[in-house]
């Protein structure tokens, strides 16, 4: 199965819109010698991916049906995309004070807020609940812990319902995929009620049944690397499961499924795939019972939202060789592409080259040249390109790291104290490419105050 994708935003649109915004960015002098790495974020992709979300959905559930799309903050921790997405429609999903601190600042509603996190403090457990946030608990001793901040201590007290919705992860232990440390779903995973260990379904039942507050169930496979068909079995055991308590307590007690998100992406070409009507229309197929409308439905897509609208653009330094092998030295390693760079097989990025005007590198008559693109932190590993075919680069010329809308520009590795680029979302009107702030590049004044410089002499003093 493929997913059309929105009208108007192929893979060949997407593509001309990243090579203009990449002239327009040296133009502007958004990139040059005194910055000499830079992000961009496609507007009109971002938009065109929740639309594309939203309408997968929109095909599948019965109207009438609460859907709440909830973007997993930690996928790009950035209030102007926050509030972008809201603006289509989408809420968030947080897993700390920071980032739902983001979402608020981002003026996204209470309501279309979603708490997940493996170790919350009762500090952000109490204020989700007085804030109205709808909160997952992960463990049996959390589900302890909102007993005494959910159930009013007497009559006179207030009433249960002046909280938020509150569910319950559990983990199917469906199985991983190919990349471990995203498989969410694993015997011994540290997510969730693992449902299959001895005796674990019986009180997770049981927890609904002495808990009438208890109203959702959560559950979420994984993300990159884990097929379409591992994750709708997931979504699958949940629903058993929530049919299973509601007949056990003899009413419609949990009324909302938390089917996480995680659609991997296709880092190989500019194609969308698999697309979210892939999955939804799976979903349909696997576990119909899903959408006939007796459960309102929340998912929690990330990194599918924002990896094809983004790209990383960095000056070439220095073009060098070693054994025999070009070596391309960059401004853009493992202080953004942490991933890429410590595990390479799991996450390859595709490479574009630029010249210093930020037009397409043309390949000389001798054709493509193997070669290194190394960034530039000090260990010999900091490679986010090995042994790679692309136009011969030099000094000054420019390289694209594709598809890195999501994480790179929200997980900063601080190795070397290097700063965080600018990042920067652009719109194409005609010809003309227009560009709007979304994060300022980080100042060297910035890293002296977090590196603790405010305290320079307290160790002195002791």
């Amino acid at each position: 199965m493929t997913s059309k994708p929105v009208t108007g935003d192929g893979p060949e649109q997407r593509a001309a819109r990243r090579e203009s915004a990449v002239r327009a960015a040296v133009e502007q002098g958004l990139l040059g010698p005194d910055e000499p790495v830079a992000g961009l974020l496609d507007v009109t992709g971002i938009r065109a991916a929740a639309a594309s979300l939203r309408m997968a959905f929109d095909e599948v559930v019965a109207p009438g049906t609460p859907v709440l799309h909830a973007f997993a903050v930690k996928a790009a921790a950035l209030v102007p995309v926050l509030r972008l997405l809201a603006d289509e429609g989408l809420g968030c999903e947080v897993a700390s004070p920071g980032e739902l601190a983001l979402a608020r600042a981002a003026g996204v509603p209470p309501e279309r807020i979603v708490l997940d996190s493996p170790a919350k403090t009762a500090a952000e457990l109490r204020e989700a609940l007085r804030s109205r946030i709808a909160v997952n608990a992960d463990n049996p001793q959390e589900l302890d812990r909102l007993d005494a901040l959910v159930e009013p201590r007497d009559a006179a007290a207030a009433p249960a319902a002046a909280h938020g919705p509150v569910g319950l992860r559990v983990n199917p232990q469906v199985g991983g995929g190919s990349i471990d440390a995203l498989s969410t779903a694993t015997a011994t995973s540290k997510f969730g009620v693992a449902l299959q260990d001895p005796g674990a379904r019986e009180r997770v039942v049981r927890a609904f049944a002495e808990r009438p507050w208890l109203t959702r169930l959560h559950a979420h496979v994984g993300s990159q690397g884990v097929p379409l068909e591992l994750m709708a079995a997931g979504v699958r055991a949940a629903y058993e499961l929530a049919e299973e308590i509601n007949a056990a307590v003899g009413r419609p007690q949990i009324d909302t499924l938390d089917i996480g998100g995680g659609l991997p992406v296709n880092f190989g070409s500019d194609e969308f795939t698999p697309g979210y009507r892939d999955y939804a229309q799976l979903l349909l197929t696997t576990v119909p019972g899903l959408f006939d409308g007796r459960y309102g439905l929340v998912t929690e897509f990330g990194r599918s939202l924002l990896a094809k609208s983004g790209t990383v653009l960095a000056r070439v330094e220095y073009a060098k060789s070693a054994g025999g092998r070009p070596i391309a030295v960059t401004h853009a390693g493992a202080q953004l592409a942490t991933r890429t760079v410590f595990a390479p097989e799991s996450w390859p990025l595709r490479i574009a080259a630029y010249d210093a005007a930020g037009r397409p590198k043309p390949t000389a008559p001798g054709g493509l040249v193997a070669q290194d693109i190394a960034g530039p932190c000090c260990f010999a590993g900091d490679l986010v390109a090995r042994d790679r075919p692309l136009p011969q680069l030099g000094a000054g010329d420019l390289v694209g790291l594709l598809d890195t809308g999501a994480y790179y520009f929200s997980n900063h590795f601080a190795y070397n104290s290097l700063p965080r680029p600018g990042v920067y979302g652009f719109t194409l009107d005609g010809d003309e490419v227009r560009f709007a702030t979304v994060r300022s590049p980080q100042t060297i004044e910035e890293i002296l105050t977090e590196s603790g410089a405010p305290h320079a002499e307290s160790l002195a003093m002791l």
